[in-house]
C-alpha cells in the first residue's frame, strides 16, 4: 500500500520537529556541558600562561640587547630560548588534558658538544623561535577572546547574579563588549520587573556564551597546530632521515650477507682445496721418476701458496666489511682495535647507549683508519682513542703526538684515507675536525649521531 499525501507530509513533519528539538537541546545545553567549561578553563589558564610568559621574554629579550656588547646577552637570549620551549611543551599537555587537542612533539632540542655549538644550536633553535611567535600571537587573540567571548560570560554570570540577589554589587558593568544598564551598585530600583529583565538578559547571555568562545578556542588550535608542533620542513627532513636510516642499515645487512656467503661458501671450498693440494703434495713425495715427481711438486707447491693467499685475502676481506669484534659492541672493539696498534695507544670508551649497527662500524673504520695513519705517517711514539657519548652524539678522538701536518685535501677522489673518512662522516650528517699544526701533536675529533 502506497504513503498517502497527508502521511508524507506528518513524516517530514516529524522529521523536521525531531530536528528542531535536538537543535533546542543543544542550545539549551551547551552552557552545562563539560566541554564548554574545559574550554573556558583552558582560555584563562592558558592566556594567563602566555601573558606571564610574553612579560619574562620581553625583560629577557631587553637585558639580552643591552648586555649583547658583553656576551652575557648572548647567554641571557639563549637562555630565553630554551625556557620558551618548556612553554610549548606546557601548552601542548594544557591543550590535551582540557580540550582534547594533541599536538605532535617537534624535534627534540640535540646540540653538538660543546659551549660555543650549543650557543649556536640554541640562538638558532626554530622550534623555539616558533614557541617566540605563538607567545606574541596569544597576546592579541586572549585580548580579542577576553573583550569578546569572556566577557559575554562574565556579564551572563553577573547579571543573573543581580537577578537572584536583587542587588548591583557584583555587576562589572560595562566591561567587554556588553553591558547590563538596568544593574548598577545598590538595590535594584524596579522591583519584580528589573529582577525578570536580568533573569530574561541573564540567560539569553548565558547561551550565547558558549559560542564566542568555541570560535576563540578553534582559532587557538589552528594556532598551535602551526607554531606548537613540527613543521612541514622538520617533518619531510624526519621523512628523509628514516628513509636514509633504512638505506644504510640494508647496505650493512648487504655487507653481513656477503661475509656469510664469503665464509661459508668460497672459502669454505678453499680451504678444502688447500687440504687436497696438501695431501697430492705429501703423495707426490715418493721416490717415483723424480724429474716429473718434482716438477709435479713445484706446481702443486706453487698452488697451495697461492690458495693460502687467497684465504688470507678473502680472510681480510670479510674482516673489513664487518668486524666481529662490533658483535659485542663498539667499546670491545676499539680496546681490541687500540690493542692490536704498532702504536701504544691509550683507550677510554664511555657509551651508555649501544649507537645503531652502522654508526658503530663507521666508528670503528674510522678509528681504524686514523690508528693506521698514526703508525704509518705520523712517526708518533704515543696515541690515545677516546670515545664517549654526549647526550644523542657519540664522539671519537685520535690524538698521537707525532710530526703534525695531516689534512684532508678537498681535491682527492680517493674513498680511503682522511677524504675517505669525511665521506663516511658526512654520509651520517657527522662532523669531523683536525688540529694538526707543523710539528704535532695531531688531533682529530670525530661527532657521529647515535642512531641513524
Amino acid at each position: 500500500m502506497s504513503d498517502t499525501p497527508d502521511s508524507m507530509s506528518s513524516v517530514i513533519a516529524d522529521q523536521q520537529r525531531q530536528e528542531l528539538r535536538q537543535r533546542a537541546q543543544l542550545i539549551l545545553g551547551e552552557p552545562f556541558r563539560a566541554r564548554t567549561w574545559r574550554e573556558l578553563a583552558f582560555f584563562v589558564i592558558s592566556s594567563g600562561w602566555a601573558f606571564a610568559w610574553v612579560i619574562v621574554l620581553g625583560f629577557v629579550g631587553l637585558a639580552g640587547v643591552v648586555l649583547t656588547v658583553v656576551f652575557v646577552g648572548l647567554l641571557i637570549v639563549a637562555g630565553g630560548l630554551r625556557a620558551t620551549r618548556a612553554v610549548g611543551r606546557t601548552q601542548r599537555a594544557l591543550a590535551e588534558a582540557m580540550i582534547g587537542e594533541a599536538i605532535p612533539a617537534p624535534d627534540p632540542f640535540s646540540p653538538p658538544p660543546g659551549f660555543f655549538p650549543w650557543l649556536r644550536a640554541a640562538l638558532l633553535d626554530t622550534t623555539a623561535w616558533r614557541n617566540v611567535l605563538y607567545l606574541i600571537a596569544k597576546v592579541p587573540l586572549g585580548v580579542f577572546g577576553a573583550w569578546f567571548a569572556l566577557s559575554i560570560w562574565l556579564n551572563a554570570i553577573t547579571t543573573l547574579l543581580d537577578a537572584v540577589t536583587g542587588h548591583g554589587l557584583y555587576h562589572l558593568g560595562g566591561w567587554g563588549i556588553l553591558g547590563t544598564p538596568l544593574a548598577d551598585h545598590g538595590p535594584l530600583p524596579g522591583g519584580w520587573r528589573d529582577h525578570f529583565a536580568l533573569l530574561v538578559i541573564g540567560g539569553g547571555l548565558l547561551l550565547l556564551a558558549p559560542w564566542p568562545m568555541r570560535l576563540v578556542t578553534e582559532a587557538d588550535r589552528r594556532l598551535m597546530r602551526l607554531l606548537l608542533g613540527p613543521d612541514a620542513s622538520n617533518a619531510r627532513v624526519r621523512t628523509l632521515e628514516v628513509s636514509r636510516a633504512k638505506t644504510v642499515d640494508a647496505a650493512s645487512a648487504t655487507l653481513r650477507r656477503i661475509e656469510r656467503d664469503l665464509h661459508d661458501g668460497t672459502q669454505a671450498q678453499l680451504v678444502a682445496l688447500a687440504m687436497q693440494l696438501g695431501q697430492a703434495k705429501e703423495k707426490l713425495g715418493a721416490p717415483e721418476k723424480p724429474e716429473e715427481i718434482e716438477s709435479a711438486r713445484e706446481l702443486v707447491e706453487e698452488a697451495h701458496r697461492g690458495v693460502k693467499a687467497a684465504i688470507a685475502d678473502l680472510r681480510d676481506l670479510a674482516r673489513g666489511i664487518h668486524p666481529p669484534s662490533l658483535d659485542t659492541g663498539l667499546e670491545n672493539a676499539l680496546m681490541t682495535l687500540a690493542a692490536r696498534s704498532s702504536v701504544p695507544t691509550e683507550i677510554a670508551v664511555a657509551i651508555d647507549q649501544r649507537p645503531s649497527p652502522s654508526i658503530e662500524a663507521i666508528g670503528y673504520f674510522c678509528a681504524a683508519e686514523l690508528l693506521a695513519n698514526v703508525a704509518q705517517h705520523s712517526g708518533a711514539t704515543q696515541a690515545s682513542l677516546s670515545c664517549r657519548q654526549h647526550g644523542p652524539w657519540l664522539r671519537l678522538v685520535v690524538r698521537d703526538n707525532g710530526r703534525g701536518g695531516a689534512e684532508i685535501k678537498p681535491e682527492s677522489s680517493s674513498s680511503s684515507g682522511l677524504a675517505g673518512l669525511a665521506d663516511r662522516v658526512d654520509a651520517v650528517d657527522g662532523r669531523i675536525s683536525i688540529a694538526s699544526p707543523s710539528g704535532g701533536p695531531t688531533s682529530v675529533t670525530i661527532d657521529l649521531p647515535c642512531q641513524t
